[in-house]
């Protein structure tokens, strides 16, 4: 790990709201860091003193629906006079090889514009090697050099923060090796009752797709070809309209992806994400026939 007074030039974006349980052992990880701001929404548990507790800084954030959310927002109003800037969730850890990865890529005269990181899933206390749960994101971006993108979700009452919207990077991009530990210790109870919110939102997303062709506004282009980012849209794309999509992803996780080989966690996961793709399409079809018995009102 980087020497504790040689900060490397990175301020973190790290957004939480009632994190307390999990926000000590990510904040423990991150003294590499020049800056941290932890980006709050009111947390009503320990959060904002924790953070404090840490050397953090804490920025509250108000969400009144639409565009901007909470990590795009701070990129627009709060002052970052780092070079660099790393987004993270409260229920990441930064190893200490990865920060070394970091450290050496940018300081390289050549560094790329932002880096794409795994994030290295675990479940139940185990990392997660087999199965596909793991997933590249650009994390690591250069000031100023990209900005989340704008999914329509037709709802002024979504999430306030970005859930699977990604970076759209103005430059080159690059790849880091060492994942990110991704661990929430909050339970299972509150994991299932997080995704069930995701699912009324990605609902939302593919449904203004559907519609209208269009995912929203600067977005992450669908390309088979292209970054780990492009090719996942690409997927999403083509297999939104297909039927039994929740069984063909329990498929792709258990057996093509050997998600059988993690034992009973692994079955769990599949069964979980399965299960989410089956709300995410139950949910759609509820807001297409809402939308034809609006669509029947007004005639």
């Amino acid at each position: 790990m980087t020497d504790s007074v040689e900060k490397l030039p990175i301020t973190i974006l790290l957004a939480a709201k009632n994190e307390s349980v999990n926000l000590p052992r990510c904040l423990a990880a991150l003294e590499p860091a020049q800056r941290i701001l932890v980006l709050d929404s009111h947390s009503t548990d320990a959060t904002a003193v924790i953070a404090l507790d840490y050397g953090a800084e804490v920025v509250q954030f108000d969400y009144h629906g639409g565009y901007p959310k909470k990590r795009q927002w701070a990129l627009d109003h709060v002052t970052i006079d780092t070079p660099w800037v790393f987004f993270l969730d409260a229920d990441e850890v930064v190893p200490d090889a990865l920060w070394t990865e970091i450290a050496a890529v940018i300081r390289q005269p050549d560094a790329c514009d932002a880096y794409l990181i795994r994030k290295g899933f675990h479940f139940f206390g185990r990392r997660m090697r087999y199965g596909g749960f793991s997933h590249m994101a650009v994390l690591l971006l250069r000031t100023g050099k990209g900005r989340f993108e704008h999914l329509f979700d037709d709802a002024a009452d979504s999430l306030d923060m970005e859930i699977h919207e990604r970076v759209v990077v103005k430059g080159r991009i690059g790849g880091l090796r060492t994942p990110l530990i991704h661990e929430d210790f909050k339970g299972l109870e509150a994991y299932i009752t997080r995704h069930n919110k995701y699912s009324t939102w990605e609902a939302r997303v593919r449904h203004h797709y559907l519609t209208t062709g269009r995912y929203g506004e600067d977005t992450i282009a669908p390309r088979l070809f292209g970054n780990s980012q492009e090719r996942r849209r690409f997927i999403k794309a083509v297999i939104i309209r297909l039927p039994f999509e929740h069984w063909m992803w329990f498929i792709y996780h258990y057996v093509i992806r050997l998600g059988f080989l993690e034992g009973r966690p692994g079955l769990i996961a599949c069964q979980i994400r399965a299960s989410y793709i089956a709300q995410v399409r139950a949910k759609i079809y509820e807001l297409r026939v809402l939308s034809g018995k609006t669509e029947s009102s007004r005639q």
